[in-house]
């Protein structure tokens, strides 16, 4: 039997990015109640539609915060046997109900405003719009480095993603409103925003989704893997392969490896394979020789 394991927080992408999350957080809680208050002031459906956005931004970011916290913390039950990683991806599916839930509220009620001849402040539109998307660009920043390497930040960098659009549709939707005197501008930008934000957590949705599906990482496929393993030297054949995705940045492979007599240094060599062409550094690979009978019963 063979294992590479690392489970340190210096492994953990979500962990590595704790002070970004931290700050985008600070940033959008601050802006959160301004927007929420000139919304309210203004009458305007495109700037609550964006504060509710701010509002899931704040509370994924700090459900992205803790995740992080919770996925380093050592297991002092010894029932963890491989940590408590996941909790980012847990956050990241929150992140995605947020984003539904906001993005239903406000398709919701611009529909239910499309008949009405309401009044919207777009003098306050335009100014809060302008220093949300302000915000919104130096959260981005932050979060975009991390977005490629943990699904916990890349949750909360496409909350922020889609607050920036949200931002630049209420611009847009004040210039409109200055420009022809009708709010029903305000009223087609809240619907887009809430339609685009919909999408993207779909997309999250479905990323999610296949972690806790236990789906073969991205870019990886199973096939291929068995292929690599059957030209290790010494290798005669490769079953009960499973690999999978733990947290972002943590692939995971077990396989049996049917091998010669002299199979000296097969492990070293298997496991180099899964970490050099894959990726994969925590597998854990069991030999057997021609004609064993180790496997009698596994059929998954």
């Amino acid at each position: 039997m063979s294992g590479g394991h690392s489970h340190g927080a210096a492994g953990h992408a979500g962990a590595r990015h704790r002070w970004r999350l931290l700050v985008a957080f600070v940033l959008v809680g601050s802006f959160f109640g301004v927007e929420l208050a000139a919304g309210l002031v203004s009458g305007s459906l495109a700037l609550l539609s964006d504060a509710g956005h701010m509002a899931a931004d704040v509370v994924t970011l700090g459900a992205a915060l803790v995740a992080t916290r919770v996925a380093t913390r050592p297991d002092t039950t010894g029932r963890r046997t491989f940590g408590s990683y996941r909790a980012e991806i847990f956050a990241s599916g929150f992140a995605v109900l947020m984003m539904i839930g906001v993005s239903v509220y406000v398709v919701v009620e611009a529909l239910s405003r499309i008949d009405s001849a309401l009044e919207v402040g777009s003098t306050a539109m335009l100014v809060v719009g302008g220093l949300g998307l302000a915000v919104n660009v130096v959260a981005l920043l932050l979060l975009r480095s991390g977005a490629g390497e943990s699904l916990n930040v890349k949750g909360a960098y496409l909350e922020v993603v889609a607050d920036t659009v949200g931002s630049v549709g209420v611009i847009a939707a004040a210039l409109l409103v200055m420009t022809t005197g009708s709010a029903v501008w305000d009223t087609v930008v809240a619907l887009a925003i809430g339609v685009f934000v919909l999408v993207r957590a779909v997309h999250l949705g479905r990323e999610v989704l296949a972690v806790l599906g236990q789906h073969a990482p991205a870019g990886v496929v199973p096939d291929d893997v068995t292929r690599a393993l059957e030209s290790v030297d010494g290798v005669a054949e490769v079953h009960d392969l499973h690999v999978w995705t733990l947290t972002s940045g943590m692939d995971v492979a077990t396989a049996h490896l049917v091998a010669d007599d002299d199979a000296d240094g097969v492990l070293d060599a298997a496991s180099a394979v899964l970490r050099e062409r894959f990726g994969i550094a925590h597998a854990t690979l069991q030999v057997e020789t021609r004609g064993s009978r180790q496997c009698q019963g596994v059929d998954w």
